[in-house]
């Protein structure tokens, strides 16, 4: 036996049990989504029972006929998507471009702006949200869509994570565009954003995924209720004295999906995003 061999049998035996306890945390991860499944065909009574009932006795489909029935699913659907739209755009666009500034362009004051930028980070949101509202409603957009997406269009991390992936480009692409007669804009868009596709698309899927869930701000700005998103529907359906679960896993379920297509879709350019994004500091 070889020294080269003898070296690859006990790395072989670490990956071994390294994957099993991946495969063992995965598993446990994944636990919650299955008894939300199982959920969804259960009756009340086999919900409230204790002992748990972990099989429904039979499967039924009455959750999903009562979440349709109740919630304005497609209404609700537009708006959380429209807004998740506007907020993601926004953001990715205002956030390449500050990043971009921050990371290739010198100017005065540079580095002082940032340090402001990263300090937001550890202020809470809900900080914001009075002036956020004052701003929505001067601008008389409350009840509205892009009252939804316009406090979501700023964001202090896209702008970290956007810079952090123009920090880790090499200059020879930028130099080379620039000796051809390319101005700032050109050089970002047709070169520099192209490059940074895995990390606009882990910003995407970020963004998102906080816009869909986000329930406190359609609250607040939207009073009325005309223009309320998914989030606000499922938060409806707990009830006050009580709450059928499952319609409310049901409901839980058909909202995930937009987002769990849309991942699956993205997730090779969004692991690539996440683990280039902090090469350089």
């Amino acid at each position: 036996m070889t020294d080269s061999t003898a070296r690859r049998g006990p790395r072989r035996a670490t990956r071994w049990h390294l994957h099993l306890i991946l495969g063992a945390a995965a598993a446990f991860m994944v636990v919650p989504f299955v008894w939300q499944l199982l959920t969804v065909f259960k009756s009340t009574a086999e919900v409230t029972r204790i002992p748990p009932t972990i099989l429904p006795q039979g499967y039924s489909l009455h959750s999903f006929e009562t979440f349709f029935a109740t919630v304005p699913f497609w209404s609700m659907f537009a708006v959380s998507t429209g807004a998740l739209v506007l907020r993601v755009g926004g953001q990715i666009i205002i956030a390449a471009l500050a990043g971009y500034a921050f990371a290739r362009i010198p100017f005065r004051g540079r580095g002082l702006l940032h340090g402001l930028f990263l300090a937001m980070l550890m202020v809470p949101s809900q900080l914001f949200l009075i002036g956020q509202y004052g701003l929505i409603r001067d601008l008389k957009l409350l009840d509205t869509l892009p009252a939804l997406a316009i406090p979501g269009l700023f964001s202090a991390f896209g702008v970290f994570l956007m810079r952090q992936a123009f920090l880790s480009m090499p200059n020879d692409y930028e130099e080379a565009a620039r000796l051809d007669g390319a101005n700032p804009f050109q050089v970002f868009w047709h070169i520099m954003l192209p490059m940074a596709k895995p990390t606009v698309a882990a910003l995407a899927v970020l963004t998102g995924l906080y816009s869909w869930n986000d329930l406190l701000w359609p609250l607040i700005v939207s009073p009325a209720g005309e223009n309320r998103p998914l989030s606000v529907g499922l938060a409806g359906l707990q009830g006050q004295f009580g709450t059928d679960y499952p319609t409310l896993m049901a409901g839980a379920f058909v909202c995930s999906i937009p987002l769990i297509t849309v991942f699956l879709v993205l997730q090779r350019q969004f692991f690539a995003g996440i683990a280039g994004s902090g090469i350089k500091g």
